[in-house]
């Protein structure tokens, strides 16, 4: 018999964490979807802009984001979870601010960048945590649960937008207000909520072996770099995931209304529903990988290859009906589902003292995808007069990168 100490962390503390950071993915994204709609309301502040300056704001805030990712992920793993995330979302929160009363375009882009920075020391945190605290039974369902605040935040950041600034005719900067509300809120949450690791009191408990013999045990944290084989397939695969999933939400409508003579105003709803067949799809498959924890990787394998076919499928669809059953069935199958099983997957990989990093690594690949993927779709629209090739190109990487990841992830022979 030997005694040991455990950090004492409050009970079912695994709970409130999965809770606080659905939470946090819903607020966040009631930000990232509110502007969009309202872009016309917006321009009566600042004057009449075009469809790329005013696109560009969405650019700026991702650019912030993304560029913060592997940092934050640095920072989070030298200083701890809550003292990277509280003065994050306070510099998120005065980025909101700054865009509700800005009186040009330039000012709201500057705040969009600072939202970026701010809002992009969660995702290290947020799941770090989440892989530190929840049962290894329970983290794929767990992650699913916290990814679908995502769908939840997108639809409700669309509809209040829309309601409160077209219906109520408030003005604009009323929506802005209520997201940076919320995003104070969360500060507040986090402060109170989130547990400061290095303020955890410990306990000590007797460990037995199991022939009743006392024996010493010695706690090491092997340190594993960044890009092992398994991650960096892990990566890219999560790179051009992203790079069909941002594809699809951003040119598919366009893509289909100009090229195959389909209604736009019908893909617009279905190309939006995305999210909401995401959830159930999600739930599912993160259920599914917990209970086979050593088959993660054959349920990766094969969401990637119904997501390809869905894909090319998407550019080849006759008509509405068909592209209603391909994209609902992309939403069930596609990035959004896949997600949760790839972070669980990621967490088993890394090192407990890298988490943060490797997680935040891992989300830089997949949000430079946001960065490319619809700059390169418009640069071949202009150049060809088709986005066709473009989107031949993402179903081609999405293929390359399931077949790096099958073969990083093969199994040497006994």
């Amino acid at each position: 018999m030997m005694e040991v100490t455990k950090k004492s962390y409050p009970e079912n503390y695994w709970k409130r964490i999965v809770f606080t950071f659905c939470m946090g993915w819903t607020i966040i994204w009631i930000y990232r979807s509110m502007l969009s709609p309202i872009y016309e309301e917006i321009q009566g502040t600042i004057g009449q802009q075009s469809n790329a300056a005013m696109g560009l704001i969405s650019s700026c805030y991702f650019f912030g984001y993304t560029a913060l990712q592997i940092p934050s992920g640095l920072l989070v793993d030298k200083f701890g979870q809550k003292k990277v995330l509280i003065p994050g979302f306070i510099i998120f929160a005065l980025g909101v601010f700054s865009i509700a009363f800005a009186q040009n375009l330039m000012m709201i882009y500057i705040g969009a960048v600072c939202a970026g920075v701010g809002c992009g020391t969660y995702y290290g945190a947020a799941f770090s945590l989440t892989a530190q605290h929840v049962p290894a039974e329970k983290k794929g369902l767990s992650t699913a649960i916290v990814n679908s605040g995502s769908a939840l935040g997108m639809i409700l950041g669309m509809v209040g937008s829309s309601f409160v600034v077209k219906q109520l005719q408030l003005p604009w900067q009323t929506m802005v207000l209520i997201s940076a509300g919320l995003i104070v809120f969360l500060v507040i949450w986090f402060a109170l909520m989130v547990v400061d690791s290095s303020k955890v009191p410990t306990q000590t408990v007797e460990v037995v072996d199991n022939d009743g013999v006392e024996q010493e045990e010695v706690v090491s944290v092997e340190s594993k770099g960044l890009f092992r084989k398994e991650l960096l397939a892990s990566y890219l695969l999560y790179f051009t995931t992203c790079y069909a999933y941002y594809l699809i939400v951003t040119w598919l409508p366009n893509f289909l209304e100009n090229e195959r003579g389909i209604t736009g105003s019908m893909i617009g709803i279905i190309t939006s529903m995305i999210a909401v067949t995401a959830v159930p799809g999600a739930l599912y498959f993160a259920n599914l990988s917990d209970k086979h924890k050593s088959n993660k990787e054959k349920i990766i394998i094969g969401l990637e290859i119904a997501a390809f076919v869905l894909v090319a499928g998407s550019i080849l669809a006759p008509n509405a009906g068909i592209l209603a059953v391909v994209l609902l069935a992309y939403g069930f199958l596609g990035k959004l589902a896949v997600d949760p099983v790839l972070i669980s997957f990621v967490s088993d990989k890394a090192s407990k003292g890298k988490m943060a990093s490797t997680l935040g690594t891992f989300n830089f690949f997949g949000m430079s995808s946001s960065v490319v993927a619809p700059w390169l779709t418009g640069l071949i629209i202009d150049k060809t007069g088709s986005g066709e090739l473009g989107f031949y190109i993402g179903a081609g990487l999405l293929a390359l990168g399931t077949l790096i990841f099958m073969m990083a992830s093969r199994k040497p022979a006994r």
